[in-house]
């Protein structure tokens, strides 16, 4: 499996047998992030009404384009899964922080995926202390997709608790302070660092790598990438 940070909280994920899936894609006008130049075949967005996150219309190769909050809440409840392209989805709906400093906060989803073996998750725009089910719902997850740039996302103790209770073999930060993200109300991925020890963070030096199940840690690791 290949992964690849268009930064922000677009990643793109690659199976070995050629599909793609691209996360959250933002907005190459608003982020500062280089226009996206590669196809999808799907899209997987926590919200449909956040500029920063639901600009599926926007990947090349007229991919498939789901929201993840209607499959947290097309069951009644606030999680629910579905079968998008032989890709099992499951999503469950959060909040944006409370305090939002632009708009009255909206409601998103977190959701997870498997490809080649391994469970991805992605932790959507959630802004606000996580509840026992919304923990519970990343349990063993291999790959966890982490908000890392704290305010208006989770706080960095809020994600180290997370991290714990999660344990996954990797924890992928984004949604951070770069030297191309136009706005500048989060942190740089200083903050983050700060949740491990220096031993346990590699820095890929690249905006791409492969991953595969067997080669994944035994104990969790920071995995810091570069953006396209």
């Amino acid at each position: 499996m290949q992964l690849t940070w268009y930064g922000h909280a677009t990643l793109g994920i690659q199976d070995s047998g050629g599909k793609v899936i691209i996360t959250d894609p933002h907005n190459p006008e608003t982020s500062g992030y280089k226009p996206y130049d590669s196809p999808a075949d799907l899209v997987l967005m926590s919200s449909a009404v956040d500029d920063f996150h639901n600009n599926g219309h926007l990947i090349p190769g007229n991919p498939e384009v789901v929201n993840a909050l209607d499959i947290a809440l097309a069951e009644g409840g606030d999680t629910g899964s579905r079968s998008v392209q032989h890709v099992d989805v499951s999503a469950i709906a959060v909040m944006e922080v409370h305090n939002h400093p632009t708009h009255d906060p909206e409601q998103n989803a977190m959701y997870r995926f498997e490809m080649d073996g391994i469970s991805v998750g992605h932790t959507g725009d959630a802004g606000n202390p996580l509840t026992d089910a919304q923990l519970e719902f990343f349990q063993g997850v291999d790959v966890l997709l982490a908000l890392a740039g704290g305010y208006p996302t989770l706080t960095m103790p809020d994600l180290k608790v997370l991290i714990d209770h999660a344990k996954p073999k990797l924890v992928v930060p984004m949604h951070f302070r770069t030297l191309r993200y136009k706005p500048r109300n989060s942190f740089w991925i200083t903050e983050f660092l700060q949740l491990f020890n220096d031993d346990d963070v590699d820095f890929a030096c690249d905006s791409t790598v492969t991953l595969s199940k067997d080669a994944l840690p035994a104990t969790t690791r920071a995995l810091v990438l570069d953006y396209v």
